[in-house]
């Protein structure tokens, strides 16, 4: 094919312009000691990608339903990997410094966004090299089936797992949002303030719909005025800082019958008349008690954006591994800025005081606030509108898994989106607690998918005649997995331990 007969697809596909796809031919293939193969293109910034192996027979390549062209700005890709990023992690990380001491959350919070950035940049190495933008695909060619079993099923119970943490915040704050605009009883039994039925409704009418679209960068809009719901709540949470005095005084001290009763006796704080004791109005720079276990986890699930970045790589205007590292640093950025404000003037607000949910804090003082009322609908917006993009990799990790020479079909993709909305519903309505779906997704499939695979799909991709094992980046890389497999044992026991001896989830289920 001449060169003026044919053009480079932004997704790095490339396309005769009579009509006819065919996979770039300027690669080398290397064999290992496994006697496997090592497709690599000659284009170190993988402009040449492309997501099959072989090309078929008859030199035609086989339309996939992974085969899209990109055509995602720049801009618009920082918005979906933003709030692939930002989700329900934010409302509880002011309890997490709580339990760790400003300096100490600090440190923890920076090293778990460099080390999601590094592994970000591992992800993209390996994606290069072999000319895949599939996580499933990855570890299909690093271990063969079961890596890329493995993959899948960690991305499907991280995904499962923050989907069910953003529709439990639907489920908990939307019922208080529509008693406080209706003045209702909170004793009544109506139907919708039932929490049940209404997590229900919007995953059926909002999230649904949302999920159906066949592209991911069709979401970008959703996910910039997401973020900026979340902005507005860190604002809000920054505002209330100056305006909450410390000892503050409970609502429930003078609560009558037409407002909201809250008990407080639980939390395990003095109150003198109503005030939180005045012990408690001093921050820590450092504390270590049984609930700093959570910490980490907490943190690990937070900047869990994984399983987005080679879909969002993929339908990227112009993409090359530098431009997706540097879209990836952007987000990580930025969300880290948010998160460390937000758990910081939330922690300075209460104090020890703080609960795992920070916006049921401030219902503590007064649940009529119009401030915080406004910041629960912007919150409920917010992650109601992170499903749809937390969805996708799930679906197209199932897709990998069951359907992987199949094309694309519309009935399969909503069929999918259906069962996956289904299922979660359903662990919403019988999950205990908030903090329990953090902790135990963010102690297992995270740590595979921020430190072990990244790492060992490394290893295992990057030829060895470019990178000996003895090589200083395959030693990070190996140190790298280590790491993950240390924090993954540590942090289950410590939940297991905390677990049986009543605290924590045991404590907080219902």
């Amino acid at each position: 094919m001449e060169p003026a007969q044919s053009e480079i697809l932004s997704n790095g596909k490339s396309h005769d312009l009579g009509g006819e796809m065919v996979v770039p031919m300027k690669m080398m293939q290397e064999e290992d000691v496994n006697g496997t193969q090592t497709v690599r293109f000659d284009d170190p910034d993988g402009a040449l990608e492309n997501e099959e192996f072989l090309p078929s027979g008859d030199g035609k390549k086989n339309i996939n339903f992974t085969d899209f062209e990109g055509k995602t700005s720049f801009g618009m890709s920082v918005f979906n990997l933003g709030n692939a990023i930002m989700g329900s992690g934010i409302l509880g990380l002011a309890y997490a410094m709580a339990n760790t001491g400003i300096l100490l959350f600090l440190f923890l919070l920076t090293a778990v966004a460099a080390l999601s950035s590094y592994s970000i940049h591992l992800l993209l190495k390996s994606s290069g090299i072999v000319g895949i933008r599939a996580y499933e695909l990855l570890g299909y060619r690093a271990f063969g089936t079961p890596g890329k079993m493995a993959a899948g099923i960690a991305i499907t119970l991280q995904n499962i797992g923050a989907m069910s943490s953003y529709l439990y915040i639907v489920k908990s704050e939307l019922p208080l949002v529509i008693q406080t605009f209706l003045k209702a009883d909170p004793e009544s039994h109506l139907w919708y303030l039932n929490g049940n039925y209404l997590v229900v409704m919007v995953s059926a009418s909002i999230i649904l719909p949302l999920a159906l679209m066949k592209q991911l960068g069709y979401l970008g809009y959703t996910s910039g005025f997401s973020l900026s719901c979340m902005v507005f709540f860190l604002s809000a949470v920054i505002y209330k800082k100056f305006q909450i005095p410390c000892p503050f005084e409970e609502f429930s001290a003078n609560s009558t019958a037409e407002h909201l009763s809250l008990n407080v006796s639980s939390h395990g704080h003095e109150y003198n008349n109503g005030l939180v004791h005045e012990d408690d109005c001093t921050p820590r720079l450092f504390k270590l008690n049984s609930q700093t276990a959570y910490t980490i986890p907490i943190l690990a699930f937070a900047f869990v954006c994984h399983p987005e970045v080679l879909p969002i790589y993929t339908e990227l205007r112009n993409p090359t591994q530098k431009r997706m590292q540097k879209l990836s640093n952007i987000s990580i950025l930025v969300m880290y800025t948010m998160y460390f404000l937000a758990a910081l003037f939330g922690y300075l607000t209460f104090l020890g005081n703080v609960e795992p949910e920070l916006l049921h804090t401030y219902s503590r003082i007064d649940p009529y606030d119009t401030l915080i009322l406004c910041v629960r609908v912007a919150v409920l917006t917010a992650v109601t509108l992170t499903v749809p993009i937390v969805l996708f990799p799930v679906r197209r990790a199932i897709q990998h898994m069951l359907f992987p020479t199949k094309s694309f079909n519309w009935l399969r993709h909503i069929g999918i989106a259906m069962v996956l909305l289904t299922l979660i519903n359903m662990l919403v309505i019988f999950a205990p607690n908030i903090l329990s779906i953090f902790s135990i997704i963010g102690a297992t499939s995270a740590p595979c998918l921020i430190f072990i695979f990244p790492a060992v799909f490394y290893i295992r991709i990057v030829p060895k005649e470019d990178e000996p094992m003895n090589s200083v980046p395959k030693i990070l890389a190996a140190c790298f997995a280590a790491l993950g497999v240390i924090f993954m044992v540590m942090s289950l026991s410590f939940i297991i331990i905390d677990w049986s001896t009543g605290g924590g989830l045991a404590a907080g289920g219902h």
